[in-house]
């Protein structure tokens, strides 16, 4: 969705920035909806139907996603928000089980684990723009949405384990991590915020080619892929996890409080890239923490902060569509460098020895 945000604001489709954001409306509801659901799917049928579900989910978004294209004017809006709303879920209940099964199958170096398992996330998610972009200029969008939509009908047809249960015995108290969903809401909205408008940042505000936003984008998650995946395989002796936590808020505010400044293309791709790095240990280390904090809780945990993830995620990219008829992007920019306060302090609430 965000590599389709210079696409879709060109002819034919002529979507506003208010409009784009409000395609992530949807998304939002849907991480609502797989948070209230995947703790009972998963104590009822266990992680197979819970990982498998979220697959037909995928499915059935991108489905929707490859006919907008081929749709025009109100339909080809109403499909992508139909879109939204499906791969909202999807991404929910998927991301909780593999975030548990991280959880569960390392549990003596879970923080790496958890870290390393986003960070081939994020580089997916960083190589998605240059494809989407491949595709685009012989065949048209349509094709890489739609060669998704193959790859995950492939993996639904693979042969799983049998499902498990949760392994404790300990009683489900629902204990609500109000610390971490927060601190995971707040840096989803810093994420969206970079993430979903990078492209439009560039290519709009800038007037810079739509490859130029599409690279700006990639950068922005290949850093983060990188960054994450250096942290996950440095042991604990050679990195203080808790000094880097804290240490993320501060370089995400410099990244906010510079972008506005900058006015040449590769300078803004740069830093880009340097938010990638900033962002990119701040939500694996805040699900370690809280994981680690409700070891009998992990498939209740992980599924409210991937909702948290998923409905910060909205707000920043649904947030700042509407408010650029007021402010502009580069002074919302700015002011977005007052999200680091709280990240701060909830960061170091999170981690201290005693939450553990």
């Amino acid at each position: 969705m965000p590599s389709l945000g210079s696409i879709l604001e060109r002819p034919p489709d002529h979507f506003t920035s208010a409009a784009y954001g409000l395609l992530y409306f949807p998304e939002i509801l849907g991480a609502i909806l797989s948070a209230c659901s995947a703790r009972f799917i998963h104590r009822r049928f266990g992680d197979r139907v819970l990982f498998r579900l979220g697959i037909a989910f995928n499915i059935l978004g991108l489905a929707l996603l490859t006919a907008a294209y081929f749709a025009r004017g109100s339909t080809a809006y109403d499909l992508i928000l139909a879109d939204s709303t499906f791969l909202g879920v999807g991404f929910g209940l998927t991301s909780t089980a593999i975030n548990h099964l991280a959880a569960m199958l390392f549990t003596r170096s879970a923080t790496r684990a958890i870290t390393v398992l986003n960070a081939v996330i994020g580089g997916a998610t960083a190589l998605s723009p240059l494809l989407l972009g491949l595709a685009t200029r012989p065949i048209g969008w349509f094709a890489w949405p739609l060669v998704l939509l193959l790859f995950w009908i492939g993996l639904l047809l693979l042969p799983t384990a049998a499902p498990s249960k949760p392994t404790t015995d300990k009683p489900d108290q629902g204990h609500f991590p109000i610390l971490a969903v927060t601190a995971v809401l707040i840096y989803a909205i810093v994420e969206g915020s970079f993430g979903s408008w990078a492209s439009v940042f560039m290519s709009v505000n800038h007037h810079f080619a739509p490859a130029l936003g599409a690279l700006a984008l990639s950068s922005f998650w290949a850093s983060m892929t990188v960054a994450r995946l250096v942290f996950g395989s440095l042991p604990d002796r050679l990195l203080s996890r808790r000094m880097t936590y804290l240490a993320a808020p501060f370089g995400i505010a410099a990244c906010f409080l510079a972008l506005p400044w900058l006015t040449s293309a590769w300078a803004l791709i740069a830093l880009f890239a340097l938010a990638g790095v900033a962002t990119s240990i701040y939500y694996p280390y805040s699900m370690a923490y809280a994981l680690s904090a409700e070891p009998g809780q992990t498939t209740y945990v992980a599924g409210l902060l991937v909702a948290a993830l998923m409905i910060g995620e909205g707000i920043g990219s649904f947030g700042l569509g509407p408010l650029q008829t007021v402010v502009s992007l580069p002074d919302l920019y700015l002011i977005s460098a007052l999200w680091t306060i709280p990240l701060f302090i909830l960061a170091r609430r999170i981690s201290r020895p005693g939450n553990r």
